[in-house]
């Protein structure tokens, strides 16, 4: 790992054993991006790779010399409006209106580790010896605003993360309408663009489509990141699959309103942005501010979808999410919500926990409903003190009943919001945001309180402290139901009113960081109507997100394999839910509904009462495997190897650290007559260890089981024996494979 500037030719150069990353001081003083890719030996001078020419129709900087356009230039952050017709990574308004911007080279500086972004989620290193940080200082010599921007190349894997930060140096303020936190110029298109898209209850699936000249982009100006479209996108070659070839993934540390988009230009160079969405964004810079905007990663290989993946699940577990949890394998949880709704006692919460005990789980979690006059969702939001007409011993006797059983307790809030049937509200019917004369406009029947003020802030702190400090409180949920609408703040002045949707997602970040801080030992675990924040941004407060609010295990199917592209497993809550399933109405078997949530932390959506006798022993036996395997699950190298996206059967694996133990999950969506033979081609084996499948008792060396497979067919290729158990729709199973010593 090693960031060397060339002083003779101004060209940079970070580099580890996986990626290079080279860009140079241009004459005019910008910054020009020359290559990123698989790692090249550094030498003085690569500065034959910016090219230019003269072409027709093209605006050029110099007096009589034809030879330079930022038009036809990769550049590392390029301006808005002199001889480069491309959409722009900043865009500065001026007091006279001007918005044209000229950030030249004035110094830089490498130094060991990474530093923090204020009051952002970012990246981050234990050791200096991690990471190497570069930046880059431009300044405007008009408006004298500095961009600093942020350069982070880790020791392992492929990712490089980048951020800006601006100041205004000047003596009048300036407005920032558009501050991207990188800009990618890359040679050519010759890209698969793929993204994670969907909406409620379809979160993350992935849709894929070649690049042509023109923008496409995904983006989200709902206040949040979004159901629709996750901040995160792959560019890959055509040949690319799983297995081999080259991608460039890119993840936004953000959980606001953002935009990732490629623009093709005419000859065919490509230009991706990533950053704060900027229709909705205007940041007023007063003399002597300071804007950081948020952390963009960038990670590079040549060795297929899953390395890419592996890179970011490996980084975002082990240094962006923190804290107790980080490491830690999760409790096996049972959660109330689809067991009762609103519709619960005191007596029948201990009853549904009782029987969780006895199962084996350790985590019983009571979801909306608990708190104010809630009984539906049309109030008490804002009031988060126990109702006690049903839980008359408070949630302190709640969670005291619940520890005494031998469980934990977990309680859900959804502090963000606030019903306008509630004592909070009444109290402060200005807490809202809302546009002076406008309508209000509701969702679920709340609305979002203005976490642009502090006071707001501070109230709901208090509120939500105060339980946090009186009860035994393990585990919490923090949800958010709605998308914000009339964005406006009635503290803020007018020139301000740009600033609102980012400075809520501060007040967001600010109350996870303090309440964080002060429970340390609590979990906690994003929601937003399921995955409307499942993002990078939550994943540094809290090590685990509700992935989906559909827990049908055949829908989840395609959420987690779409989510795994950029999250760790040990990121995604998944649960076993009831049938017929909430969402979906379909009749799952309960081994499926396992065997899919078991790659996620684990839990259950049900009131486990109402199972059989028979049904109560599998669970507890899931519980029991699940408790064994945990921690291989939820830490070990996930491999995708097969896509429910493209067949009627779909597969997964985790591989232990040291290759010695390794778990299959085999999923078959419809049932077949008389079908073919099938086997699976297994990945991260040790290619010499020998392995026993637990399923069949027959052992199999790594390499066998890589390049031959392993062999998944059943009853249904050919006709059913009359003695053998017939398979359905929705079948799966779970193979485990253990490296022994002999070979059978």
């Amino acid at each position: 790992m090693r960031i060397v500037y060339h002083e003779t030719t101004r060209i940079f150069h970070l580099y580890n054993h996986t990626v290079s990353y080279i860009m140079t001081i241009m004459r005019n003083g910008h910054l020009g991006q020359l290559y990123f890719g698989k790692h090249i030996q550094d030498k003085e001078d690569f500065s034959y790779l910016l090219e230019t020419c003269e072409r027709p129709m093209t605006s050029y900087i110099y007096e009589n010399d034809k030879s330079f356009s930022l038009e036809h230039i990769r550049q590392e952050y390029p301006v808005f409006g002199t001889t480069d017709y491309r959409q722009p990574a900043v865009d500065v308004r001026q007091k006279n209106g001007s918005r044209i911007s000229d950030f030249q080279y004035q110094s830089h500086k490498i130094e060991e580790g990474k530093p923090k972004l204020p009051g952002l989620p970012a990246t981050y290193t234990e050791s200096e010896k991690e990471a190497l940080t570069l930046t880059i200082l431009l300044e405007d010599p008009v408006t004298r605003v500095k961009a600093e921007l942020l350069y982070t190349i880790f020791a392992e894997g492929g990712a490089l993360a980048r951020s800006v930060r601006f100041c205004n140096g000047g003596e009048t303020p300036v407005w920032l309408g558009r501050a991207m936190s990188l800009c990618l110029d890359l040679p050519d298109h010759e890209y698969v663009w793929q993204q994670l898209s969907g909406c409620w209850a379809r979160e993350c699936h992935i849709h894929s489509r070649s690049l042509e000249p023109g923008i496409q982009a995904i983006g989200s100006m709902r206040g949040h990141s979004s159901h629709e479209h996750n901040p995160f996108l792959v560019l890959r070659r055509p040949t690319t699959d799983e297995r081999q070839g080259e991608a460039i993934g890119l993840s936004l540390i953000y959980s606001g309103n953002f935009r990732i988009q490629a623009e093709v230009d005419a000859h065919n160079t490509l230009r991706v942005l990533a950053g704060i969405d900027p229709e909705t964004f205007e940041w007023k810079l007063d003399c002597g501010e300071v804007f950081q905007t948020p952390e963009a990663v960038l990670v590079y290989t040549d060795q297929g979808l899953n390395h890419m993946s592996q890179t970011f699940q490996r980084l975002y577990q082990r240094r962006l999410a923190r804290g107790y949890w980080r490491d830690r394998a999760r409790p096996i949880l049972n959660n109330n919500w689809e067991a009762t709704y609103f519709n619960f006692t005191e007596d029948r919460l201990i009853e549904i926990a009782s029987k969780a005990k006895e199962c084996g789980v350790e985590l019983f979690v009571l979801d909306d409903g608990w708190f104010g006059a809630r009984s539906s969702d049309h109030a008490g939001l804002g009031d988060w003190k126990a109702n006690l007409e049903r839980l008359p011993h408070g949630i302190e006797g709640l969670a005291d009943q619940i520890e005494e059983l031998g469980l934990k307790f977990g309680l859900w809030f959804e502090p963000e919001m606030v019903n306008k049937d509630s004592d909070f509200y009444r109290q402060h019917p200005d807490w809202i945001l809302s546009t002076p004369e406008r309508m209000e406009s509701h969702g679920r029947y709340q609305h979002v309180l203005d976490f642009s003020r502090k006071e707001v802030v501070d109230a709901i702190y208090e509120q939500m402290a105060q339980i946090l400090r009186n009860a035994k409180i393990s585990y919490i949920k923090w949800d958010m139901n709605r998308s914000i609408t009339e964005c406006y703040s009635r503290i803020w002045p007018a020139d301000r009113q740009g600033e609102i949707y980012h400075r809520y997602i501060l007040g967001v970040y600010d109350l996870y960081e303090r309440l964080t801080s002060e429970f340390p030992h609590v979990l906690f675990e994003s929601c937003a109507s399921g995955g409307g924040r499942f993002d990078p941004g939550m994943l540094y407060y809290a090590p685990q997100g509700w992935l989906s609010d559909d827990s049908d295990a055949i829908e989840r199917l395609k959420i987690q394999y779409g989510a795994s592209m950029c999250y760790p497993i040990s990121s995604m809550g998944t649960h076993v839910s009831v049938t017929p399933n909430h969402q979906v109405f379909r009749n799952t078997p309960l081994h499926t509904r396992a065997n899919v949530a078991y790659f996620g932390t684990f839990g259950y959506e049900l009131d486990l009462n109402k199972l059989t006798q028979e049904e109560t022993r599998e669970v507890a036996e899931q519980v029991a495997f699940m408790k064994k395997y945990r921690k291989l699950l939820q830490f070990g190298r996930f491999y995708r190897l097969k896509s429910p996206y493209q067949e009627n059967e779909a597969a997964w694996m985790v591989v232990s650290e040291d290759q010695k133990t390794a778990l299959i999950g085999w999923y078959r969506i419809l049932n077949s007559v008389n079908g073919s033979y099938t086997r699976l081609r297994l990945e991260g084996l040790n290619p010499a260890y020998c392995y026993q499948n637990t399923k069949s008792g027959q052992c199999h060396y790594g390499d066998e089981l890589m390049y031959a497979g392993l062999i998944t067919s059943d009853m249904t290729a050919g006709q059913k024996p009359s003695c053998v158990k017939p398979c359905t729709d929705f079948e799966s199973r779970i193979y485990i494979l253990d490296a022994v010593e002999n070979c059978c």
